[in-house]
């Protein structure tokens, strides 16, 4: 979702596949309805829609009261109908968080309500979405925003986040990131960014760094090899293979990214890689071989995630990681997935 969906002249088109979706930005306005998750439209596109939307997500909001048995941290999953965020909502839902039946979404589903895990949920488009946020969060003061969206628009999200002051938890990889670290420390909101919730990858990432700091060229003269399989809608190397890559560079290793090996055929990546067929579309298989100069020493590191359920997990843990955080005006504003791993509360 482009660098700013706050500030782009509506005028401007952005097109850019994510999941086999259509990211288009326009002037029409979409009628509201009630849509099942799964009859939505594969094919989305975010809109602007009138000034009275705001009131409309108001009134929806006063329908949508959460009940005395839901006490929790009130958050709001934005791209709601999406893959992840289904999941975390499920996960949150499961946890005793409070879902808030209000999402920013795109235009084929702007002012429709979905049902997302059995709660009905009200997606909003790009245009006012300050104003609609603002009155959100009136609403719920403690409010913390997951943003699992597309990365053209990590920056444009965290933009608006920070100039409304709610804080956020930010699983999307992608954009400018020296950016949305300055656009979150220059606005002293509180957030969790990592491109990784995976709570037991994050911890192996950082094992891999602990080893490279301290072990500096422990496999120097070694050769490696790098395989990661993905859904065949993720057409960029993932950023987990880049940071491990990244520890075994400081321990010696030469190797370029472009070196990594891209399964993303399903062919392949059920014969060669082992990925069972439920899980084509949504995988994470990365293999990492390393070989001593002579041939006489090999090291292999593995890990292979099926579904979205990890990230999920890891992303309920970091909300509720944050939501202490602000309750105890903790000095730092700006946290990753190895803070809330550290913290030894996760579930």
């Amino acid at each position: 979702m482009a660098t700013s969906l706050l500030k782009i002249p509506t005028n401007v088109l952005l097109h850019k596949q994510q999941n086999n979706h259509t990211w288009l930005f326009s002037s029409r306005d979409s009628s509201r309805s009630t849509v099942s998750i799964s009859q939505k439209q594969r094919s989305r596109m975010l809109p602007i829609v009138s000034m009275a939307a705001s009131s409309s997500v108001q009134t929806f909001l006063e329908k949508s009261a959460p009940s005395s048995q839901r006490t929790g941290i009130p958050i709001m999953v934005n791209s709601c109908t999406g893959k992840m965020g289904n999941a975390v909502i499920k996960a949150a839902e499961a946890a005793g968080l409070y879902v808030v039946p209000v999402s920013f979404g795109l235009e084929a589903e702007c002012g429709q309500t979905f049902q997302v895990c059995g709660k009905d949920i009200l997606v909003h488009g790009p245009s006012d979405r300050e104003n609609v946020l603002a009155s959100i969060l009136d609403k719920y003061p403690n409010l913390i925003v997951v943003d699992y969206t597309a990365p053209p628009a990590v920056n444009g999200n965290a933009e608006l986040y920070c100039n409304v002051g709610v804080p956020f938890v930010m699983g999307t990889t992608g954009g400018d990131r020296d950016l949305l670290y300055k656009t979150v420390k220059d606005s002293n909101v509180y957030a969790v960014i990592s491109p990784q919730m995976g709570k037991q990858v994050v911890a192996f990432l950082a094992a891999m760094e602990i080893m490279a700091e301290q072990f500096p060229g422990a496999f120097s003269g070694y050769s490696l090899q790098v395989l990661e399989s993905h859904q065949a809608s993720k057409v960029d190397a993932s950023g987990t293979a880049k940071a491990v890559i990244s520890c075994f560079n400081k321990l010696g290793v030469s190797f370029d990214m472009d070196q990594i090996q891209l399964i993303r055929d399903p062919k392949q990546q059920v014969e060669m890689v082992g990925v069972p067929e439920e899980h084509l579309s949504g995988h994470a298989f990365h293999m990492y071989h390393l070989t001593s100069p002579d041939q006489t020493v090999s090291f292999e590191f593995q890990h292979n995630v099926c579904g979205r359920s990890i990230y999920a997990e890891g992303t309920v843990d970091a909300v509720i990681f944050l939501a202490k955080k602000i309750e105890s005006k903790d000095n730092k504003k700006i946290y990753n997935m190895i803070d809330v791993l550290r913290e030894g509360n996760m579930r």
